[in-house]
């Protein structure tokens, strides 16, 4: 049976059960019925305060059931007792044992991490210290969770149970759904909270990753990230290596050009790829080779990345725009792919390395390469090989490559590849298909 026909079938036997309850009325009691129902059925579509609403449950309650007292103990939406909404019902004449029973309910003091199972030494306190009453229990079910527990109190105690009343259960039924509605509301506004926060996150961190790429003399640049989440683990940056000189003069200095990858997505990858960047901005100023740089910058982070359980691939490079001389070391990111305009092929950039956060004295080697005019370098992110279709086929590293040389042999723009390269991923994931990781690209073109 599937969850609609359940559902069907549920709700039909409710409504059989409401009208067989409704038939057995007399003709008075349903016009106070029918008011009961109207009445309630309007605080459940407009009320916005669970305590008016169950003040006005137990208004109901102490109309109908005048010679009972109800006590309703709910649940807030974290499952917990919600000690400043419980409420008795019960006429002016029973006022003495209103208190007392206020008093005994402060002097039991339910605890913060209230289990369920523990209302059963209350109800045996409860039973203890009021003999005199037949006390009867039910459950507030909704779903089939428990919002909450009511307990009947009766002076006869030979009278007959109200659990079985056909009013007592629609008062009952309504305020299950009432505490359920409540708690989806508060759940909602949490949920709504920390969207909001998690946008204010990747607001800031979007901010982090440059605005746009800096001039260098001689190379047009293009960069994106593309978060498979609102926050992602994917880094790149520019740095030029000196400081406190006109922006004419660092067009022809030397440039520092990285990209990374947190292990993961979301929050933890997000804040971890702000605390690497910071270390990496301050390694970077010391001028040091690419390989003292990530040896360093391993050293400062093994500690942090050790506690998260996490670790971080990341490529390294600096270039002089005067030699055309492009220095590397790799931590065991993807190494970029350099079109040689020359060969009219694509070779690898790679050194060896280890990832970052693992090995506390991982080494790593430093390569360099001069580059000619139109020669590219294209440094990306795993998320973009890891792309998969509908059919469950990634992108790959081949079809990466296979794109970028039928593009290089075209005299595009470093911007223009970019965007080709993006349409060719999201026309192989189809449409309506996010990214199952972040996808970060830098295209870096010698003109």
């Amino acid at each position: 049976m599937t969850n609609n026909q359940k559902e069907k079938l549920f709700s039909n036997k409710f409504i059989k059960k409401f009208l067989d309850d409704y038939s057995k009325v007399s003709l008075k009691n349903k016009s106070k019925f029918t008011e009961i129902a109207l009445s309630l059925s309007y605080y459940l579509k407009s009320f916005s305060n669970i305590n008016k609403l169950l003040d006005y449950i137990c208004l109901i309650f102490k109309h109908i059931f005048k010679e009972k007292i109800i006590l309703i103990l709910p649940l807030n939406y974290e499952g917990e007792i919600w000690n400043e909404n419980i409420k008795i019902s019960a006429n002016n004449e029973y006022l003495k044992i209103q208190g007392e029973i206020n008093t005994f309910l402060n002097q039991f003091n339910f605890s913060k991490n209230f289990k369920i199972k523990e209302i059963l030494t209350f109800e045996n306190d409860l039973k203890n210290n009021f003999k005199e009453y037949k006390i009867e229990a039910d459950k507030i079910l909704s779903r089939g969770k428990c919002r909450g527990f009511v307990y009947i109190f009766s002076k006869d105690l030979s009278s007959d149970s109200i659990t079985d009343d056909s009013n007592f259960n629609f008062i009952k039924n309504c305020l299950a759904i009432g505490l359920e509605n409540y708690c989806l509301i508060k759940i909602k506004k949490k949920h709504e909270n920390v969207d909001r926060e998690i946008s204010t996150g990747a607001e800031i961190q979007s901010q982090l990753l440059p605005d746009y790429c800096p001039i260098i003399y001689g190379v047009d640049l293009a960069a994106h990230c593309r978060p498979a989440l609102q926050l992602g683990g994917d880094y790149y940056d520019f740095m030029c290596l000196k400081t406190n000189i006109s922006e004419k003069r660092k067009e022809k200095a030397r440039w520092a050009l990285v990209i990374g990858d947190v292990m993961g997505k979301g929050i933890p990858a997000g804040l971890l790829m702000t605390m690497l960047r910071g270390m990496l901005r301050a390694e970077v100023l010391t001028g040091l080779p690419p390989d003292r740089i990530l040896y360093d910058l391993n050293q400062l982070a093994i500690n942090d990345l050790d506690q998260s359980h996490r670790f971080v691939t990341l490529f390294y490079s600096d270039y002089d725009p005067r030699t055309r001389k492009l220095r590397f070391a790799n931590a065991a990111h993807n190494p970029p792919l350099l079109w040689k305009s020359s060969d009219q092929k694509i070779i690898k950039l790679d050194s060896e390395g280890f990832v970052l956060g693992l090995q506390k004295d991982a080494e790593y080697d430093c390569g360099e390469i001069k580059l000619n005019e139109n020669d590219l370098v294209l440094y990306y992110t795993d998320g973009v090989i890891d792309t998969s279709n509908s059919a469950g086929e990634r992108f790959d590293e081949q079809r990466l490559i296979k794109t970028l040389t039928k593009l290089c042999k075209q005299s595009y723009s470093s911007q223009e590849i970019l965007n080709k390269i993006f349409k060719k991923l999201d026309d192989f994931t189809g449409q309506n298909r996010h990214l199952d990781d972040d996808a970060s690209m830098v295209v870096f073109q010698l003109k």
